[in-house]
């Protein structure tokens, strides 16, 4: 499994149309084939930071998802609307079922 992280600050004159930009295309991307989960969240600490969450099945399902002109153009309007962000990031990760001795 593939998880994606990443973040992006608002700006005061933009974050209303910025938070619309970023829900539609969660919404969006989890109608994808391979996406198992696509969210962005509030940063409890510093609000105007949205931060991006993604599960996705394999690195072939997350690529296919880079490829669309939907994905291209969010980055692109996302970059323009926003006060910059921090780098995405991406693991190869595996789900482990914690031992809770129950």
């Amino acid at each position: 499994m593939i998880l994606v992280t990443g973040s992006v600050q608002t700006k005061p004159d933009s974050a209303d149309r910025l938070i619309a930009l970023c829900r539609a295309h969660c919404e969006r991307s989890r109608r994808e084939d391979g996406c198992i989960s696509h969210n962005v969240h509030a940063d409890l600490d510093d609000p105007s930071r949205l931060v991006f969450v993604e599960y996705w099945r394999d690195m072939e399902a997350l690529q296919a998802h880079f490829a669309l002109r939907d994905s291209r153009d969010f980055v692109k309007e996302a970059r323009s609307l926003s006060a910059g962000g921090a780098p995405m990031r991406i693991f190869d990760v595996k789900d482990i079922t914690p031992d809770t001795g129950h």
